[in-house]
Parts: structure tokens; sequence; C-alpha cells
């Protein structure tokens, strides 16, 4: 049993919570996930198992896709909704009279392209081998280096309905849609947003809708996992490992190769046009990977970095 599931993560759960339970309903014990979600936050969790497991460090690498809603009007000491509020923002509220569209699409620009982040203390990121979020939870802050990222679109969902819903209470939703490097927060894209349109603002909702090619329209629930096994039909949802990292480029070996790329021994790729250091699928004759290679171009060779089968398959 070794593949990747796409899971919809409900709101509510951890990550980790959701590992646990495709633990329990495949009665396997190796199980991870790539790119963790808050538990407010919903959709794509890319699940790898078995064998699979392997693959994790070409996974967290892939771009991703959100849906959001940046709720305007005040800030939370989390950057999203979990979080108790830092200020009221009544009175600012009342500029939203003032934001026209291209006072909006202006702020949103501001932030496309490559910017720096300064990671949120409420995050998994770890700092002198401590996470922050276990700092913050203890009233520490400490200065976090920024990180460069790649925000690819950052637009409005409805750019010409109804830009800012008046939730009538001081405050307003901004529906938004996420493309971005890994590594980004949206929820402190969500606060440099408030701060471009001079209030404070913060994270409501949260859906990623896509991890590399991997989307949410192919995503399964728990449930639809629970009546997959019963069905003994999972091989249906299951994506394969050569399905998971489609984007790379591949090549389909020889009897003769397979035995070298099993034993970690290179290979040779003569007249290929790769850049140097890029990562390479190899197959079988029947498509299934058995490695990920990363392409030498000086030598033109690859070199097996991860090994699917073991050395007397």
């Amino acid at each position: 049993m070794d593949g990747v599931l796409v899971i919809d993560k409900p709101v509510g759960l951890t990550s980790h919570d959701v590992v646990d339970e495709i633990r329990r309903i495949l009665r396997v014990r190796r199980v991870g996930h790539t790119g963790t979600l808050d538990p407010f936050a919903t959709g794509v969790l890319v699940l790898l198992v078995g064998r699979a497991t392997r693959l994790a460090q070409f996974l967290n690498g892939f771009d991703k896709e959100y849906e959001a809603v940046i709720r305007v009007g005040y800030a939370t000491e989390t950057g999203d909704i979990t979080g108790k509020p830092i200020q009221s923002g009544r009175e600012d509220s009342k500029r939203s009279r003032s934001w026209s569209k291209q006072h909006i699409e202006s702020a949103l620009d501001s932030l496309r392209g490559e910017i720096e982040q300064v990671p949120p203390m409420y995050s998994a990121k770890k700092q002198a081998g401590r996470k922050l979020y276990e700092l913050a939870r203890r009233g520490e802050e400490v200065e976090r280096k920024p990180v460069r990222v790649c925000i690819h679109k950052f637009e409005a969902i409805k750019p010409t309905g109804e830009l800012l819903k008046d939730n009538l209470d001081g405050t307003f939703d901004f529906e938004v849609r996420v493309a971005c490097s890994a590594g980004t927060y949206v929820r402190t894209l969500a606060e440099d947003f408030g701060k471009r349109l001079g209030i404070g603002a913060h994270l409501a909702e949260l859906r990623r809708t896509r991890v590399g090619d991997l989307l949410i329209e192919h995503a399964k629930t728990l449930a639809q996992v629970k009546v997959a096994v019963a069905e003994e039909s999972l091989g249906t949802i299951l994506n394969t490992p050569d399905e998971a990292l489609a984007r790379l480029p591949f090549v389909d070996l020889s009897a003769d190769d397979m035995r070298k790329v099993t034993h970690g021994l290179n290979i040779n790729v003569p007249g290929v046009v790769w850049s140097d250091g890029e990562q390479v699928r190899l197959r079988d004759e029947n498509g299934n990977l058995i490695a990920v290679a990363d392409f030498n171009a000086a030598e033109g060779s690859l070199h097996p970095s991860v090994v699917m089968v073991p050395e007397n398959s």
C-alpha cells in the first residue's frame, strides 16, 4: 500500500489528527503529511502512505493555491480568527468608504511577486531548536529573520462584484485567491494587506485548493476513504507515487539500469538538456516510480537520491 492520498481536511482537525485517522482506517503505520494546515483551515492535505513517505521532500517544495477570507477591521495575536483581537478598529473602519477599487488593487499588487515575510510567532517554524508558537504561548517574542517568498497570484475572487462585504459590526470581509511558493504564510499576507489599507486585518477563513498538480476537485473526505476501504476500492482514490510527481521529467529504465538504480548507482543519460541538479523520475517499463534522481550536467548522469524499491526487488 504505497501511494498518495489527497484529503479534503475538515475544519477543527489538526493535520496530525488526519494522519492518525488515516492510519486507523487503513491499518498502516507509515503515513505522513506534507504542508501542514492549521485546524481552522480546510482543503488539500497531501498524505503519503507506505514507501511513498520517502517522497515528502519533493512534495514539500511545490507551489500551493488557496481561497481565503481576509477580515478587515482588527488584527489578532495569531494573525487568524483563532487569536485574540489586539485592536478594535471601529474608528478605522470608517476608512472603508474611501477604499476605491484602485486602492485595493494597489494594495494587492504591492504584495505580488517576490516579497519578504517575517514568520509569525504563532507558527511551527523553529528557531534555536524551539517552535515559535511554543514561545508565543509563554508570552515570549523573539526576533525573526524575513524569508523571501513568491506570490504568483493575489487577487479578488469577486473582482466585479462587492469587493468588501460589510459585516455590520465594524469589520469587512474580502475574498481572495492566492497562489504562492512553498513557505508562504497566508495570514501574514492578510495582515500586510491590512497594513497597506491602514487598518488591522486577519485571516478569517482559509481553504487550500491546490498543492502542485494535486487539486481540491480530486480530494476525498475521511468518510469517502472509509467507504473506499470497505468496498475494497482504495486503488481508485490512491494516487501512485509517479502520478504525485508528474511535474518532474522522467526516464524509463532498461533492465540493466534498473539493477544499477536499485543499488543506488549512477546511470548515464547522454543527449539530455536538463539543468544541473534537476530532479528526474526513474520508472520501470510499466511506468512505476523506482527512484528520484539528481541530474549531473557535467557528467551527463543521474544519481538516485531516493530509491522506492529494496535492492533485492
